[in-house]
């Protein structure tokens, strides 16, 4: 990437905690390898006289100062970076979605945006999971109290969550004892009009839920099995997990390969699957994280592989 210009969109720089920020990550190894680092919001993009523009910040040196970044005076068009990284992370909402549809419309006019804007559009994270059905629990998308009935009567235990929610948020399990879980399902599914997900409760959860990541359509050899804290049954670091380096299972890889070969038809360079053991439950495309955990438990760099490879 010698003498290339990298434009980065993302949250605000000052909330991205350099520590942990696989994006942060990404800022530095793109400017090892000689490359300009920039960065924007998606409230930084303009378009007018027939282009898409962007206001943006330079980051001279993202290894040393990761979070300050000094304005440039002017406003480019997107065309004349040589790459643009979507890193926003969700919720997937009007604006995320309207920032897509901008993006869009300045890959139309030759600008290099990884991952497509347009996967990011048709894809929500759960549901494009169930096109690997065979490697899912049983899971069902509903938004009606009976069909809750019904699947919380097979099962002993369930995890019922939102299809637009990250980090663990919102994320519930019932057991037989539950007496609340009908008010949830009510409150979660807006009064039954917003549908939801229903899988039955994975114990292998306790051994880790494993974040793979998908590199030009290969699993990274090395996965981050975050491993619920004490009383919790959430992976999530968000939600106080602790992630632990471990070495893909057999299975792991053979899912993740096929996965694999349907990112790569639709343009999406860099994913995140979430497995527990040999179960998928969700593949993540908007900005998935985990490579920071895995380079300073192993030093492997994942985000390495990922510039070499483009």
């Amino acid at each position: 990437m010698q003498g290339t210009s990298s434009l980065f969109i993302t949250d605000p720089l000052e909330s991205l905690n350099p520590k942990k920020d696989t994006t942060i990550l990404w800022m530095q190894e793109a400017s090892n390898l000689g490359g300009q680092i920039l960065q924007c919001e998606p409230k930084d993009l303009i378009y007018e006289e027939q282009q898409t523009f962007t206001k943006f910040l330079e980051i001279k040196d993202p290894r040393k100062h990761p979070q300050v970044g000094k304005m440039v005076d002017e406003i480019r068009p997107l065309k004349d970076f040589d790459y643009i990284f979507m890193r926003k992370d969700p919720p997937v909402n009007v604006d995320y979605m309207n920032t897509l549809h901008i993006l869009s419309q300045a890959e139309f006019e030759g600008a290099n945006i990884l991952n497509r804007p347009s996967a990011l559009m048709k894809f929500n994270e759960k549901i494009f999971a169930l096109q690997f059905s065979d490697w899912m629990p049983d899971t069902s998308v509903i938004c009606k109290e009976d069909d809750f009935k019904l699947f919380k009567e097979k099962y002993s235990d369930v995890i019922l969550k939102p299809l637009n929610g990250m980090g663990g948020d919102s994320i519930h399990k019932f057991d037989k004892t539950s007496e609340d879980h009908l008010k949830i399902f009510k409150e979660l599914t807006n009064n039954y009009k917003t549908m939801v997900m229903v899988q039955n409760f994975l114990p292998e959860i306790y051994d880790g839920d494993y974040r793979i990541l998908i590199i030009n359509g290969e699993p990274f050899p090395i996965g981050l099995a975050r491993i619920p804290q004490k009383g919790s049954f959430k992976g999530n670091l968000a939600a106080g997990g602790r992630g632990e380096a471990r070495e893909l299972s057999a299975e792991q890889i053979q899912a993740s390969k096929e996965i694999g070969k349907i990112l790569i038809q639709e343009g999406i360079l860099f994913a995140g699957i979430d497995m527990i053991g040999s179960s998928l439950t969700e593949i993540n495309i908007t900005s998935p994280t985990g490579a920071r955990e895995i380079l300073t438990q192993t030093g492997q760099n994942p985000i390495k592989a990922l510039l070499q490879s483009i």
